[in-house]
């Protein structure tokens, strides 16, 4: 039963669409008619706007974060449970008929929730790869590449392999991306569109 409750925790609390409720709070409509058609951070700074961008990018992660460590706090296992549900829900909420975003942010929330030396490493992956390429969705596949990887020398075989899975999820909800990417038609950082 508490694991159940853990993850409808986690899913609820990573459903909220920040990017959305951000977007339309300061007058700039529907961000899902924009750019990608996304919810995530990447597509609010399509919209120009860097300051909502990077609170999109906050909230979302922080999503992620709060549940793994708030489920956590009664058990290990509810804390990865919790954190997965944070993933799914932002990816996949109730409230816009299941079409939510990428899941990156969240990614790196539950990550700073649940073993934040893998955020770290995801971070400067990311920074890395958009530095040299300007492509935040190559930079975040690269990231989720890395990542269980390292968490695997790292943490925990659970934390590893609830990771790889995520990462998994991540590359399939990529797939115009990388589709977009291979004909080099994928939208740079701070492009608007």
């Amino acid at each position: 039963m508490g694991y159940a409750i853990a993850l409808i925790f986690g899913y609820l609390l990573g459903s909220i669409p920040f990017g959305l409720l951000i977007t339309r709070a300061a007058g700039l409509g529907d961000v899902r008619k924009i750019g990608s058609g996304n919810i995530g951070a990447t597509n609010v700074l399509r919209t120009g706007n860097k300051g909502l961008a990077a609170a999109t990018l906050l909230l979302d992660a922080l999503k992620g974060t709060a549940a793994a460590l708030i489920a956590g706090h009664f058990s290990p296992d509810f804390g990865l449970l919790a954190g997965f549900g944070a993933f799914l829900g932002h990816l996949f909420p109730i409230w816009l008929g299941f079409k939510g975003g990428k899941g990156v942010a969240t990614y790196l929330g539950v990550l700073l929730g649940l073993a934040w030396q893998g955020m770290l490493v995801f971070a400067v992956v990311w920074l890395a790869m958009a530095f040299l390429f300007r492509y935040s969705s190559l930079a975040a596949l690269a990231a989720a590449v890395v990542v269980p990887i390292a968490l695997y020398f790292m943490s925990t075989p659970q934390i590893a392999g609830l990771f790889a899975l995520m990462s998994l999820i991540v590359f399939i909800k990529h797939r115009a991306n990388i589709s977009r990417l291979l004909a080099g038609a994928e939208g740079k950082i701070g492009a608007k569109g």
